[in-house]
């Protein structure tokens, strides 16, 4: 048989669970006789058996949680072995709860976790509480303080098991108030209920909710134009109320601050100083960026502030000259207002550093003028002459207002282009060309040659030959001209004795358009040549005759015999003509006059002078070389013209004194007398 016991957890020592002999109906006096025992699993002996009665008693206390730990139903399991007869018997003991634990929780308190930006309705598991009772002394409901953003609710899971939800009613503000503390408080069904609180700490996790915040919205920094890299312009703060990497910030300039101030100015990214990086290449006063604090969020959030930097001009810029249109070389017939040159000049400096003052020297033939903006034009302000200046070299002064100013130049370099303005020009009025008669055919006269101050094909020049006429004939049959050099060459030969002189006309014209040209006189001289010997004109001989001059017998000294007549076609020293007498059959008795030719008698006549006389005159001209002609005079003396006169072939005149033998034996003795003095001068020598 089996028979089934209940007994209370806790029951003292000794309390009275039942009566086993009774309950199963054996004596109980024969427990001892029979040898009861009682046999358990149990490391404990929770209870015992009167042998006397049979009563079953409680042997030591039972703690059912410590028993059975969480098992619903607790029971204790024991055999009844009795012997003689051998009878076995089951014994079970159910160990009833009572309400001896108050609910706890495993962790004295818990921490949850809840990010600020969870919309309400956001739901939190809250640890369930412990309780080893069983039935209602178990858990039976929750509790939570009272606070104005979390409720609880109770939710059954799908096994039937309840479980505490935290339920967020209301949005959190970290920034207002990071923490909250609840309690919760578990009770279990026993009477009197028993509870167990723990806390429960609610951290609000901070989310990027809050952009960064500038001190101020505008920042405004002055600073000088030529301020160093380094300076400090301003340092802007801000500051985020969210914690963390959502609280932490760097600083940049905002994307629609422009690249070139970007580059111009650094902004710390955790300090917010902002400083000047490089050269500050502004062209305005006031410098507007836009500076944007982000915190370091998952999502960073980001606030602006306005940075007006007002930049105080330094006159650090001179002038910058442009040459924007330059037109050189120009024709120097341009006329005065003629347009050469467009000049931008700029100045980058703001205000009255930034106006200028623009000038070229006066002692050109330009002015500036003022065009349209900073724009100017260079123009002709008079007339221009190549041929004077071909050019010049325009210094432009540009000089702004600046203190101190600051001054700019820039040369231009301006060509003057020729204009066929000049025609050729010859050095003389006219030239005088002399030339000897008996030229050779082609034989360079002259060159004539004129200049023209124009260039290129403006001051090319060629020579032609005006037509004219020389002596009945055409200019051309005398000369020609070399078109390029003005060489003037002979084509025939010239006569001095047909033609003496002549002139004519060259024409010198340049290759412009339209050509322009000049004509010049060339005055030709032909220049003698003694190319005539002088010609006899009285006395003239016949066929071969001598001419014979009658003299009276007894003529006078000084007596007019004859006068040689003679004529030469050549000029001046060719034709200047002078008489000698090369022969006399007697020297002493005729002389010449070498100027007149007056042939004249030396002495007077005498009785004992031969009747017959011959003469041979010669008449010479004062050329180089000199050229002569002879002629040969008879002389009669007779007082009375003879009818017949005589022949003068045999004249009657002795012998000369010098013949040949003579002149020979003269000759040896100077020979022999040389010798002898040249001996005599080489004993001297030998002697000293």
């Amino acid at each position: 048989g089996q028979v089934v016991y209940s007994i209370a957890e806790e029951a003292e020592r000794g309390a009275s669970v039942g009566n086993i002999a009774k309950d199963l109906g054996i004596d109980a006096a024969t427990l001892s006789a029979r040898k009861f025992r009682m046999i358990t699993g149990s490391s404990k002996q929770y209870f015992n058996i009167n042998a006397s009665t049979g009563a079953v008693s409680v042997e030591e206390p039972i703690d059912r949680e410590q028993l059975c730990e969480l098992k619903s139903a607790c029971f204790l399991n024991y055999e009844l072995v009795l012997e003689n007869p051998l009878e076995l018997y089951r014994m079970e003991f159910k160990v009833l709860d009572i309400n001896d634990n108050s609910p706890s929780f495993p962790l004295s308190e818990y921490h949850i976790n809840v990010p600020e930006f969870l919309s309400p309705g956001a739901r939190f598991t809250l640890p369930n509480a412990q309780d080893l009772d069983e039935g209602t002394n178990s858990v039976q409901n929750y509790t939570l303080s009272p606070d104005e953003h979390f409720s609880l609710e109770m939710q059954t899971r799908g096994d039937g098991s309840k479980y505490p939800e935290l339920v967020l009613k209301k949005a959190l503000d970290r920034e207002q108030q990071a923490t909250h503390k609840l309690v919760l408080t578990a009770k279990d069904g026993g009477d009197p209920p028993k509870s167990g609180d723990v806390l429960v700490i609610v951290t609000v996790l901070d989310t990027n909710d809050n952009a960064p915040e500038f001190e101020y919205s505008v920042y405004r920094a002055s600073i000088l134009e030529n301020s160093t890299s380094g300076t400090l312009v301003v340092q802007v703060h801000a500051t985020d109320l969210d914690e963390g990497p959502n609280g932490e910030i760097r600083y940049s300039f905002s994307n629609t601050t422009s690249a070139d101030l970007q580059r111009m100015f650094l902004i710390h990214p955790l300090t917010g100083e902002v400083t000047v990086n490089g050269v500050l290449a502004v062209q305005r006063p006031l410098l507007e960026m836009l500076i944007e604090a982000r915190d370091n969020g998952a999502f960073g959030m980001s606030s602006t502030a306005k940075l007006l930097v007002e930049i105080t001009d330094v006159n650090n810029h001179g002038p910058e000259i442009t040459v924007t249109s330059l037109s050189s070389p120009i024709p120097e017939d341009a006329v005065p207002g003629t347009v050469i040159a467009l000049l931008s000049i700029m100045d980058k400096d703001p205000g009255e550093n930034g106006k200028v003052t623009c000038q070229i020297p006066d002692n050109l033939p330009f002015q500036l003028k003022p065009s349209l903006g900073n724009y100017y034009s260079l123009v002709t302000s008079g007339l221009l002459d190549r041929e004077l200046i071909s050019g010049y070299n325009i210094t432009i002064t540009a000089t702004d207002l600046g203190s101190p100013p600051i001054t700019t130049q820039k040369a231009l370099w301006v060509q003057i282009s020729d204009v066929n303005d000049n025609p050729p020009v010859f050095s003389a009025d006219t030239f005088d060309v002399f030339v000897e008669e008996n030229n050779p055919l082609g034989a360079f006269l002259y060159q004539i040659s004129a200049s023209d101050p124009d260039i290129g094909e403006n001051g090319r020049i060629s020579y032609t030959l005006r037509n004219s006429t020389v002596a009945g004939s055409a200019l051309a049959s005398f000369l020609s001209v070399s078109l390029a050099n003005g060489s003037i060459y002979a084509t025939r030969a010239f006569d001095f004795e047909q033609l003496r002189s002549f002139y004519f006309q060259v024409e010198a014209k340049d290759n412009g358009s339209p050509a322009l040209s000049a004509a010049i006189t060339v005055n030709v001289y032909i220049s003698d040549q003694n190319d005539n010997a002088p010609t006899i004109l009285y006395p003239i001989s016949q066929n071969g005759s001598i001419a014979v001059e009658v003299v009276p017998r007894l003529a006078d000294e000084d007596y007019l015999v004859t006068k040689v007549v003679a004529d030469d076609e050549d000029n001046a020293q060719n034709a200047w003509l002078s008489y000698h007498l090369t022969h006399s059959s007697d020297s002493t008795l005729f002389h010449l006059s070498s100027h007149s030719g007056e042939l004249r008698t030396t002495r007077s006549m005498r009785s004992t002078d031969f009747l017959k006389h011959k003469v041979v005159v010669v008449v010479r001209d004062h050329g180089d070389p000199p050229l002569s002609s002879t002629v040969t005079v008879g002389i009669l003396l007779a007082d009375t013209l003879p009818q017949a006169l005589p022949d003068f072939d045999d004249s009657g005149e002795p012998p000369p004194l010098l013949n040949a033998t003579n002149i020979y034996l003269i000759v040896s003795l100077a020979c022999v007398s040389c010798i002898f003095a040249a001996f005599l001068l080489f004993l001297a020598i030998v002697r000293l």
